[in-house]
């Protein structure tokens, strides 16, 4: 079973969301980016990348709810320096929410993630009645 599933521009497949970058500029503003995702599909699994560099795993919001997936960070980073009377004040504030609708076929109750080096990596394992099975050999009789 795929990991491919027709929905909403708000939710978008996430063929749609690779194929399609139209759709980021239309609806987000320029002050919200998206990061990159990859996507690998294994025979046990579904594992996600998606990259966030300096971010820290506690700015990270991750939910499930009616088969999607949402991914979300927020960051506020605040940079003062001081010259003489004068003080400068710069604000950062990093933002994004990816969603992605999840088959069937994924067993909700075993995803993990986990958040090194920049990538927040989330596993997402197949139901055992979704793994490939071995042939079998039907004997005649």
């Amino acid at each position: 079973m795929n990991l491919i599933r027709k929905q909403t521009p708000f939710f978008p497949s996430l063929v749609d969301d690779f194929m399609n970058q139209e759709w980021n500029s239309k609806l987000l503003s320029s002050s919200i980016s998206q990061p990159a995702v990859n996507i690998i599909e294994k025979e046990k699994q579904f594992e996600i990348e998606l990259a966030a560099p300096g971010m820290q795993k506690d700015h990270f919001t991750i939910e499930m709810e009616e088969g999607i997936l949402s991914i979300s960070a927020n960051q506020k980073e605040e940079k003062t320096s001081e010259k003489g009377k004068f003080t400068r004040r710069e604000f950062s504030y990093d933002s994004f929410r990816r969603s992605f609708t999840l088959p069937e076929s994924v067993e909700l109750a075993k995803i993990e993630a986990n958040y090194a080096e920049g990538v927040l990596h989330i596993s997402l394992p197949k139901r055992k009645e979704a793994l490939p099975q071995p042939k079998k050999l039907i004997t005649v009789h």
